[in-house]
């Protein structure tokens, strides 16, 4: 794990807001609810909105550059959120404190998601969906017990099933988490069922 910034402290009070989790489990969402309740979002908007997130990615592409330890622009982000995919979570500088809404789907649709993504694209997956689920299921069994183990690390785990069922209580819950007044109308406005498109299956 990169250590390179660690003795670097934010110049903020403020932990840095980390919403995470697999990709397609819910994390765009996430970032505009964060967005619409008062939060200031980390995002250089380089990835467009498109058919598969028509509300916006809300990814900042310096992200991918922390295994290689360039991670001096987090200095600026306490009390701001950023997209962090939970593969590179073991990245982020011990040097600062971290809040992390980790997002969590039935499997089942994330894959789901993904196929439609990728048939979109017309791309094709290099693995099967059984065995790109047993990876899922191994790194999330993994990720999990080592966020426990962080000392500068905060985690609320929300699922976006019931946040996609009722967004209220999770809102409110996650305005408790980061401790800050939030709006929860706007935030409680962002989940929509039109969007909900890849609901849950089999695999």
């Amino acid at each position: 794990m990169n250590r390179l910034l660690s003795g670097r402290k934010s110049n903020s009070k403020e932990p840095v807001i980390i919403v995470s989790g697999l990709p397609r489990s819910g994390t765009s969402m996430m970032m505009k609810m964060l967005s619409e309740g008062g939060i200031e979002v980390l995002t250089d908007r380089l990835r467009a909105a498109d058919e598969d997130n028509p509300e916006g990615y809300f990814e900042f592409e310096a992200v991918k550059g922390m295994p290689d330890g360039n991670a001096a622009w987090l200095y600026e982000a306490g009390g701001k959120a950023l997209k962090v995919i939970s593969a590179l979570l073991e990245h982020l500088p011990p040097g600062y404190s971290y809040k992390i809404i980790f997002m969590e789907r039935e499997l089942g649709e994330i894959l789901a998601s993904q196929r439609r993504m990728l048939e979109r694209r017309e791309e094709s997956s290099p693995i099967e969906d059984a065995a790109m689920q047993e990876q899922f299921r191994r790194h999330l069994a993994a990720v999990k017990p080592w966020l426990a183990r962080q000392p500068n690390m905060d985690v609320l785990y929300v699922s976006y099933n019931d946040l996609m069922r009722d967004a209220a209580p999770l809102c409110r819950t996650v305005a408790e988490f980061i401790g800050r007044p939030l709006d929860l109308d706007r935030m409680r406005s962002v989940p929509s069922g039109d969007l909900y498109r890849n609901r849950k299956i089999s695999v």
